[in-house]
């Protein structure tokens, strides 16, 4: 099979080191040549993804943010094989979806939705690794949910990834979630950091504060991007941690222990009915 891989960066680098040590020819773009360079010399690749080489691929992952995915998929859409099945590996599935959907239909391929739930807080195909989706979580947002033979297809195809659990769903739902299990996250653990008691933490911290801190360290032009696309499912989650934290701090300012007892005992209760 020939695999083409458009962003080299820790997905797309890991997804190309997974593919090849399968066996697969692997063909890669990044605009940043250092990459694309660096992914040859070390032998992560086999060839360029180009004008030239799209039509070849039987599957192509689209490694870049929303916006620039779209972008590149409507230049190589008129050049793609119709038998190819082509995944992007956005963090974000609205528009991309409503893009790839509309331009498979067009132009005769086939588009899925694809996120990753894997990652690091490092950025770079430096970073990459073939392991990187091994056991992960991969959520999938097809055209149609209902086609079992061809969702059992695509899960032939990102075998070489070694996903774990494979959840199909829509794109609105995907990022109403997603909003919450990441993007969430991500608001909360770099707003955190600011603090000005951080500075002086060094002695004073162990895993709490490493769990909490881990994705501050983000890539703010990746993350400005997904936050503005996915905005009201986002703010609603904001506001409802905001709503939350209110009550905790009201219950601590009045010393009503009473009610913060409540409150600490129905997160925890949360916390074990969310983990089943």
């Amino acid at each position: 099979m020939t695999v083409g891989i458009c962003g080299l960066g820790l997905i797309g680098g890991s997804m190309a080191k997974a593919y090849k040590a399968a066996g697969h020819t692997v063909l890669g773009y990044d605009k940043n040549t250092a990459s694309l360079g660096y992914a040859a010399l070390a032998g992560i690749t086999d060839g360029v993804l180009d004008e030239s080489t799209v039509p070849s691929c039987n599957l192509i992952f689209i490694a870049l943010y929303p916006r620039a995915a779209i972008k590149y998929l409507e230049e190589i859409a008129p050049i793609i094989n119709k038998s190819a099945v082509v995944i992007d590996l956005c963090g974000t599935k609205k528009q991309i979806c409503d893009a790839g959907f509309a331009l498979s239909k067009k132009h005769g391929f086939t588009f899925v939705g694809g996120h990753p739930m894997a990652g690091t807080q490092y950025s770079g195909i430096k970073y990459s690794k073939a392991t990187l989706f091994k056991n992960a979580p991969m959520v999938l947002v097809p055209d149609t949910c209902d086609d079992i033979y061809f969702l059992d297809n695509v899960k032939k195809l990102l075998s070489p990834a070694m996903f774990g659990k494979i959840t199909v769903t829509t794109a609105e739902k995907h990022d109403a979630m997603i909003a919450f299990t990441s993007q969430l996250a991500h608001v909360v653990s770099n707003a955190y950091v600011k603090s000005p008691t951080a500075q002086s933490h060094k002695g004073f911290s162990a895993g709490s504060y490493k769990d909490m801190t881990r994705v501050a360290w983000l890539n703010e032009y990746m993350w400005t991007e997904l936050f503005l696309e996915n905005k009201e499912p986002l703010l609603f989650e904001i506001d409802s941690i905001i709503k939350s934290l209110s009550e905790y701090r009201n219950a601590i300012a009045e010393d009503d222990a009473d009610t913060l007892r409540s409150l600490l005992r129905d997160g925890r209760i949360a916390k074990e009915q969310v983990d089943g």
